[in-house]
């Protein structure tokens, strides 16, 4: 293996079989025996025509519970402390999905199971990357190959009509997929013919419900379904392919003096030291030069901004303040994601070790990383502008936490100048930032949040429409501010073919009860616990009950 130039302090690969070409179909432990079905139904019980809510907590119980089953007692994933944040940001996301059901705590909870699972798989593994993509390398296997393991034979204790029934029926496996193909062309084709076999499939399920009324095809779907999930988690197919990947990086870069990174043409007069050296040096001046020359820049930009933006900025009548931060925000958070590119670039290689000048490289990358900083703040403070001057909204939100990750995002910059970090530290680091920033998303009640804070008496312009949008969780505090909204002088709603339309607050008090009432219907014929979750709870309380 060449180890590249950001290969020091290279992980160990972990220990694997001399063939790998197919990992052995291993028999199946009385512990998975067990697991397999009792999943299955338990996937069924909680999901069949069911939403997303309080049924992902418990089967995420029921994923680490058997995690922590199947383990052996002395195991190099027990040591993992990844392993451990995986799982309680599991159980934590888990539990953010029974409180608010949002998308983005499934997002999370999704994410931590199959992050969990690939550190199951391979425990050496420190990206979380490359252990999602295990999880998922391995989950599209296990189902497969559990059901491989119920080959196609006879039973052996069968007798001589059994096995005779068993090899011809081996036979018409082919001809019967053969005829399904042609059968669903027919079905796409002719359109008439497409109505009979519908007329066949509902007198069929019409018999199957009168046969086995207790038994559905939805049923079957989903048990299906859960057998294939709950293979995936407990069924572990070992996936070396990402932690043979990441054996090769380290967390700094190593000095190579075979080769160096450059952009010169070598000559055939020089000598290959002097060329080296030469050569590093002109990477350096470029490298100074451009430090220098987008420094200087930077700065002419900050001081506007400083100058406009920082202290008592009051936006002009008719100033176009969505304008002002969509494209502005767009076009800085694009400058700062490219300068840190550019320093990524230069300090790759052995530009790190280039003593003569290597101050004077750090310090100009140094200061251009904190102007950097001083950008994003301005970003933030446009964002900050557009909130107090027009409201919350989902973007803002998400602006707000982008602008988290980098400033995390410039630190580990910082650590890559001057501690020699790989490139592959950093995106260990900067994954590891995003998949908190996501936890904490999902641990927020933002749409109540968005919704109480627009509707104050001094925004002069409420967007209506797009608070009913919001999950039902939002109603109680639009029906607790309903004399707000009959005295808002600006009510907008979303127009039918797009855009924006002006409504008037009587048709905004009649889209709220609507709204109240669609929701009253949903929940008192939906009395399952599985799809519901806290905040609904409590919205029944308030808008049912009281």
């Amino acid at each position: 293996m060449n180890p590249t130039a950001e290969s020091a302090g290279q992980w160990p690969a972990p220990a694997r079989p001399a063939a790998l070409a197919k990992p052995a179909l291993t028999p199946l432990t009385a512990a998975q025996k067990l697991f397999l079905p009792l999943g299955a139904l338990l996937f069924d019980w909680l999901f069949c025509l069911q939403k997303a809510g309080s049924n992902v907590l418990v089967f995420t119980v029921f994923v680490v519970v058997a995690q922590l089953v199947l383990l052996p007692k002395v195991a190099a994933v027990r040591r993992s402390g990844y392993f451990w944040l995986m799982m309680g940001g599991s159980l934590f996301s888990g539990a953010t999905m029974a409180v608010y059901g949002s998308d983005v705590a499934a997002l999370a909870c999704g994410v931590s199971v199959l992050m969990l699972l690939g550190y199951v798989n391979q425990p050496h593994l420190r990206l979380g990357l490359y252990a999602l993509l295990t999880a998922v390398g391995s989950g599209m296997q296990a189902g497969p190959r559990v059901l491989l393991r119920l080959r196609l034979r006879a039973p052996r204790n069968a007798g001589e009509g059994v096995r005779r029934g068993w090899f011809y029926g081996r036979l018409l496996l082919v001809p019967v997929l053969v005829l399904g193909a042609f059968h669903i062309l027919f079905m796409a084709a002719n359109p008439r013919y497409m109505a009979y076999v519908g007329r066949v499939i509902d007198a069929l399920g019409e018999f199957l419900l009168w046969l086995l009324p207790e038994v559905s095809l939805v049923h079957v779907v989903f048990l299906t379904l859960g057998f294939l999930v709950t293979a995936g988690a407990v069924v572990l197919v070992p996936v070396y392919f990402f932690a043979d990947h990441e054996s090769r990086f380290g967390e700094f870069v190593r000095r190579h003096r075979d080769r160096v990174a450059s952009f010169a043409v070598r000559r055939p007069n020089f000598q290959p030291n002097t060329h080296r050296a030469l050569d590093l040096r002109k990477e350096w001046v470029a490298a100074v030069a451009l430090f220098a020359l987008v420094n200087v820049l930077l700065l002419v930009v900050n001081a506007i901004d400083i100058n406009w933006l920082w202290f008592g900025f009051v936006p002009k009548p008719g100033f176009d303040l969505t304008q002002f931060v969509h494209e502005g925000t767009y076009v800085l958070i694009f400058s700062i994601l490219l300068a840190m590119g550019i320093v990524l670039w230069f300090f790759r290689r052995n530009l790190n070790f280039y003593v003569p000048g290597l101050s004077w490289l750090r310090w100009g990358a140094t200061v251009w990383v904190l102007q950097n900083a001083v950008l994003a703040v301005s970003v933030g403070l446009r964002n900050y502008y557009y909130i107090q001057y027009s409201g919350l909204a989902y973007k803002r939100i998400g602006v707000c936490f982008f602008l988290l990750l980098v400033f995390f995002g410039l630190g580990t910059v910082l650590l890559k100048i001057w501690q020699r970090r790989s490139a592959y530290s950093l995106i260990r680091l900067n994954f590891l930032a995003v998949y908190a920033a996501v936890l904490l998303l999902a641990a927020g009640n933002w749409e109540v949040w968005i919704a109480s804070y627009n509707l104050q008496a001094r925004f002069r312009s409420i967007d209506i429409g797009f608070l009913l949008d919001m999950p039902g969780r939002v109603l109680p505090t639009l029906v607790a501010r309903r004399a707000l909204i009959d005295t808002a002088p600006h009510l907008t709603a979303e127009a039918e073919y797009g855009g924006a339309e002006v409504i008037t607050a009587v048709e905004a008090q009649r889209r709220l009860d609507a709204a109240v009432a669609a929701w009253k219907s949903h929940y008192q014929t939906h009395p399952n616990w599985q799809g519901r979750t806290y905040t609904e709870w409590r919205t029944a309380r308030t808008l049912i009950l009281n």
